[in-house]
């Protein structure tokens, strides 16, 4: 019956319903508490393996807990996870393979890696999209999951007022903390 529903599905072109209904959920939840309040995103793995093992190794390290939104855009996105309250950029792990193209989109609501001009430079920085970025996608910026919760408190942090702060520009001129990034299910 199954294989026949499948089937159906996928003549009708419905092949994501019949794949949804096969493949276990593999994605991985995390809360961000900040000072402006609670971010819960959802993280995917089986698109984005290295990625989110970077990330969640990041998470579980307690390596994001008392890091800052340093850089944020209204209409673009919000960055953080890689500098102290003082401005002082937190030791780096090595760079990892940028896994963009894996079928995720910088739309409003995802996170996704920063990193320099070299596509393979990620390593602790993420921001989240406060809007659709397809040009970041062109660009080949790897989205590894999305905010499921918490949207309110992006744009809040979006519009804050910014500045340029010990050298520092588009920073919050209100430090916005992020108090811990925890793994929930």
């Amino acid at each position: 019956m199954i294989r026949t529903i499948g089937f159906i599905a996928a003549l009708l072109g419905l092949g994501a319903l019949a794949i949804a209904q096969t493949t276990p959920d593999t994605s991985v939840t995390v809360l961000m508490k900040t000072s402006k309040g609670d971010i819960t995103i959802q993280v995917y793995p089986d698109k984005a393996p290295v990625t989110v093992k970077n990330f969640l190794s990041y998470v579980d390290a307690k390596f994001y807990d008392g890091t800052i939104f340093h850089r944020v855009i209204r209409g673009f996105m919000i960055q953080g996870g890689g500098l102290t309250p003082d401005f002082v950029e937190k030791p780096a792990k090595a760079p990892i393979k940028n896994e963009s193209g894996n079928g995720l989109i910088n739309a409003r609501g995802t996170i996704a890696m920063a990193r320099m001009q070299d596509l393979n430079s990620a390593t602790n920085q993420f921001y989240i999209n406060t809007v659709a970025n397809s040009n970041l996608d062109r660009m080949k910026y790897c989205v590894f999951g999305r905010v499921v919760a918490g949207l309110d408190v992006v744009d809040a942090i979006e519009a804050m007022p910014t500045g340029t702060v010990k050298g520092y520009a588009d920073a919050p001129r209100q430090v916005v903390t992020i108090q811990s990034i925890t793994r929930v299910r």
